[in-house]
């Protein structure tokens, strides 16, 4: 029961701290424009935005 307590706060964990470095990557790429949008993960060509003979429609 002890180790099925230490891997659920381990994936809570690693969840949270995920989600902390998303958020400083957007803040980082709100205060540095010059560096051009931060790419989110699972966007893009390919993924979920419509892809057509590989030309993405916005």
């Amino acid at each position: 029961m002890l180790n099925f307590i230490i891997a659920m706060a381990v994936i809570f964990g690693l969840m949270l701290a995920w989600i902390y470095i998303q958020q400083i990557a957007r803040e980082y790429a709100a205060k540095h424009p010059e560096l051009g949008a931060m790419k989110e993960e699972g966007l893009g060509c390919g993924k979920n935005c419509g892809c057509k003979g590989g030309i993405c429609e916005k």
